[in-house]
């Protein structure tokens, strides 16, 4: 029977499941799923924790599911188990990717028809590489975002006698919208790009923002827009003790009236602006395959802490001081090519290799049991904690006790549950974002 490009048979859409545990990993997990598969029935499913999204996170991001599902670990490898899926995209943090590995290793030990695994990273990655990238090896498909990333993750891979064939080269899976078109010699909309957890200090996070302010009183006719992730009580990837909207609301002068807190899709915001500012956000990649002048901040310094370390070579470095002054930096095309940002290319023939490569593992009679390199003869001391923190035991199966869906369950009963889910979530991010800071402040005295 002939395939499609996804690998299953002609006559019916690709099945793929989209396990996420933020609205940012959803988005690069769905957005992947879509890019793999284009004709596909997708069925996303959340996991349970402090960074589940809210409905009005799920909203902005804008990609949608046949099914979303709020589930714990053991519940989502008992609808992998039976759930006739042909692809299982994972857009996790590296421990619940383990975790979900070797779930499944525990429910196919031998080669057996199963779903084909695929992870990846969500953006820049520019921390905890060989931490995140072993954690991840077992999928059958570890997605790089740029041939720069391909080539360290081989070679973190092979560096500890892991099998590196899993690597496949595409690109960030939001990237594209209208290539950006300069009118004037000017930036009549700047937009700096905030990150929840970078910088992390209240001095460092102030210091931007009244630095974004500043810019806005220097150039009136400018609209300065500081672009946030989530609203105060909501969480993202990374946590955010210190909200801008706190911050803002105790800024002295305030924000002039060109200056502005917005909300929204980021490619929609990209859509009007002329200077992208971050201080390492992977919205500079977004805005630079668009062709957007993009500046990544010195101010702070340039430091791994930051991120911003990254954009060595860019040609993108720039302080507000610069910014100021009228600079619009120029980015460097070979820096470009490397990190897999094409404002003038094929974008989507970046994703050939993975479609081949999905198509040739979804084409065989049966795959091999997943073989993450993390085992008990690897790590000992390091892999029983992280099974159990999803409730799985050594050998990947829940632990006893563990609770799955019961199909007798009352209405009210799920709705109670949730409920009190939502309580424990709410006071759980009050406590990050209220209580957290005025102990680190005390702390301090």
């Amino acid at each position: 029977m002939p395939e499609s490009t996804s690998g299953v048979t002609a006559n019916r859409k690709t099945r793929v499941a989209v396990l996420a545990d933020s609205d940012t990993r959803w988005k690069w997990g769905a957005l992947t799923a879509q890019r793999l598969a284009p004709d596909l029935h997708l069925t996303g499913f959340l996991l349970r924790g402090r960074a589940t999204p809210t409905a009005r996170q799920l909203g902005e991001v804008g990609v949608r599911a046949d099914r979303l599902t709020e589930v714990t670990c053991a519940e989502f490898l008992a609808e992998i188990e039976d759930g006739g899926y042909d692809v299982v995209v994972l857009a996790l943090v590296g421990g619940a990717v383990q975790a979900v590995l070797h779930g499944a290793r525990a429910l196919w030990p031998t080669p057996a028809k199963r779903p084909v695994l695929v992870t990846g990273y969500v953006g820049v990655v520019y921390e905890k590489l060989a931490d995140g990238l072993l954690l991840r090896h077992g999928a059958d498909l570890v997605l790089a975002n740029s041939h720069h990333d391909a080539g360290r993750f081989r070679a973190v891979y092979e560096g500890v006698g892991a099998d590196a064939t899993a690597v496949t080269e595409t690109a960030l899976p939001f990237l594209g919208g209208a290539p950006y078109e300069q009118r004037t010699g000017h930036a009549h909309t700047v937009v700096f790009a905030a990150q929840p957890s970078v910088p992390e200090s209240r001095a460092d996070r102030t210091y931007l923002l009244r630095r974004a302010a500043e810019h806005a009183r220097r150039h009136p006719g400018r609209e300065v827009l500081v672009k946030l992730r989530s609203r105060p009580g909501e969480h993202t990837t990374h946590l955010e003790e210190l909200p801008y909207q706190r911050l803002a609301e105790k800024l002295p002068g305030g924000l002039p009236a060109n200056c502005r807190l917005v909300y929204g899709n980021m490619g929609e915001v990209l859509d009007r602006t002329d200077l992208l500012v971050t201080v390492s956000s992977t919205a500079a990649l977004e805005a630079l395959h668009r062709g957007v002048p993009t500046a990544v901040l010195t101010d702070l310094g340039i430091r791994e802490a930051l991120g911003n370390h990254h954009f060595l070579g860019s040609g993108c470095l720039a302080s507000w001081d610069q910014l100021d002054a009228g600079l619009r930096p120029v980015a460097d095309a070979a820096w470009l090519a490397g990190q897999g940002v094409v404002a003038e290319g094929p974008y989507e023939r970046a994703f050939d290799p993975a479609r081949e490569r999905l198509a040739e593992l979804a084409a065989r009679p049966a795959l091999p049991a997943p073989a993450p390199y993390y085992t008990l003869a690897t790590a000992p001391g390091y892999l029983p904690g992280i099974l159990a923190r999803h409730h799985l035991g050594t050998d990947g199966t829940p632990l006893p006790g563990t609770a799955r869906p019961a199909a007798a369950d009352s209405r009210v009963r799920r709705a109670v549950r949730a409920w009190l889910r939502d309580a424990a979530r709410g006071a759980y991010r009050h406590g990050v974002q209220r209580v957290a800071p005025v102990i680190r402040r005390l702390g301090e005295l």
